[in-house]
């Protein structure tokens, strides 16, 4: 008969987590990290287009507001972990503590994925619309790849100097960047629901086209626009109220995310079906419409509006990426180097100088092999959201698996844990079997990613199995927590 685990103490002298800021970031902060993530603002402008389309306006109405109530659901299944645990590695040790440290890996290196590949597109995203800005308020040569290369490079720099600097300023800037990108962008629909056309004259990029396979890739494009919104659970054990102001985010966030987007799902899908509507296959339809309305000063905002948006939703996630690899450096499944926090500004400077080195590498990388920038745009995004479906599902499975653990079951969150797991597992289908034109190569890079972190739990497992159960650690209790009477002490 096996020796029983010992249970970890309850109280502990140092905290697994120590060098972090410790239990001191408001909640305003921390909802703007996951509304950051999920950029709504340069979401809801780039990515209703590409559902509308597809399926037309009224089916991409629907198809946001399934993927905001599918989004909503696993926000419900990960708020019973983020209630109880306070982490920096977010659903990676909300797996572990629930399936187990062998589920865990996988899941950590899927979410590494989902964090990287969105900030690769966040960083070209920049790089193209600001220059796209220059463009249309009427300076040359900002169009060219080495200006996109350039901008690119000035903005994961700022970037950098924001996360070393420390959660609460990199926090501060995404919130007031993001606030002024949906004021922006809700200008814009307003803008379009006073002047959208009637429906004459509908190019063909934008008629009806019913059909199964469009409606499957629609629904998964949809649910895209709202991966990101768990990155807050990163920040809980910074968080000054973890165990409040983190649920909150999760429930929340979906919530807005959705209203944002039914509203410019609408007013694109009116103004695009218009007879002032683009021509097929223009790669910027909102900023190419206004520009066809002789609203260049418009468009030129929305274009700074969208570039600003995607460089908050770097940030915040950079942000998260790199609690997960401190996490992981902390176990020591990654390299011991990326688990160490900066002295004076408590943040795991390490792993973002390495983290953005890459990233900005990859964003580089594609547009100097001659990727198009809005081509390399949607890869990683599609790239990202494979990533986050992967982290998303075994999450759904893992809070109902953790209260049965603590004898706490709920009925409820069992069957909604099943029935979204079985939603989420049919969206990663219906993503690696869509028609889309790089989806085989998207979907190889990603099963390879997945098959060298099992490759690498078989390893932990045979050679290192005791730094495979030390997969899971949290912000615990500290004496220091007690209160000081004659009973705690």
């Amino acid at each position: 008969m096996p020796a029983p685990t010992p249970s970890p103490p309850l109280v502990v002298r140092r905290s697994s987590l120590r060098g972090l800021t410790r239990r001191k970031l408001p909640f305003l902060p921390v909802f703007a990290q996951s509304v950051a993530a999920i950029a709504p603002s340069g979401t809801a402008a780039v990515t209703p287009p590409f559902v509308i389309s597809a399926v037309g306006g009224g089916a991409s109405v629907l198809a946001f507001v399934a993927a905001g109530l599918l989004a909503t659901c696993v926000a419900l299944l990960i708020r019973p972990m983020a209630q109880r645990l306070a982490v920096s590695g977010g659903l990676y040790t909300y797996v572990a503590q629930g399936l187990g440290p062998t589920v865990a890996i996988p899941v950590g290196w899927s979410a590494i994925v989902g964090y990287g590949s969105v900030s690769v597109a966040g960083l070209i995203a920049v790089g193209t619309y600001a220059g796209q800005f220059a463009e249309t308020a009427g300076l040359s040569g900002f169009g060219s790849t080495a200006a996109v290369v350039a901008v690119l490079l000035i903005a994961a720099a700022v970037a950098v100097l924001l996360m070393v600097r420390g959660i609460r300023v990199s926090a501060g800037a995404t919130l007031l960047v993001e606030c002024v990108s949906v004021a922006v962008v809700l200008a814009l629909m307003i803008y379009l629901l006073t002047r959208g056309g009637g429906g004459a004259g509908l190019p063909h990029e934008y008629t009806e086209r019913p059909g199964t396979g469009n409606l499957a890739m629609s629904a998964v494009v949809a649910i895209s626009a709202f991966v990101g919104f768990e990155s807050a659970t990163t920040l809980s054990s910074e968080s000054y109220r973890p165990f409040r102001s983190v649920p909150r985010t999760l429930v929340w966030t979906p919530v807005a995310a959705a209203a944002i987007y039914v509203v410019a799902v609408v007013a694109e899908s009116i103004a695009l079906g218009g007879g002032s509507a683009l021509s097929a296959g223009t790669e910027t339809p909102v900023t190419d419409l206004l520009l066809r309305q002789d609203a260049r000063v418009l468009a030129a905002v929305v274009d700074l509006g969208i570039a600003a948006s995607f460089f908050a939703c770097t940030i915040a996630s950079t942000n998260a990426l790199v609690r997960v690899l401190f996490t992981m450096g902390r176990e020591r499944i990654a390299p011991a180097v990326v688990g160490r926090a900066h002295r004076r500004f408590h943040t795991p400077a390490h792993a973002i100088v390495l983290a953005m080195g890459v990233i900005t590498g990859c964003a580089v990388g594609a547009l100097l092999a001659g990727t198009e920038p809005q081509d390399g745009i949607r890869s990683f995004l599609t790239l990202s959201a494979l990533g986050y479906l992967g982290s998303y599902l075994p999450a759904c499975l893992a809070g109902p698996a953790l209260l049965r653990r603590i004898h706490e079951s709920s009925r409820a969150l069992n069957v909604l844990g099943a029935v979204t797991a079985v939603l989420l597992a049919l969206l990663v289908g219906a993503a690696a079997f869509s028609n889309q034109s790089n989806n085989a190569e998207l979907l190889t890079v990603y099963a390879a990613v997945l098959g060298a972190s099992l490759v690498y739990t078989a390893w932990l497992r045979v050679f290192a199995p005791d730094r495979l159960r030390g997969i899971g650690i949290y912000d615990e209790p500290r004496r220091t927590d007690l209160l000081q009477t004659a009973t705690f002490r």
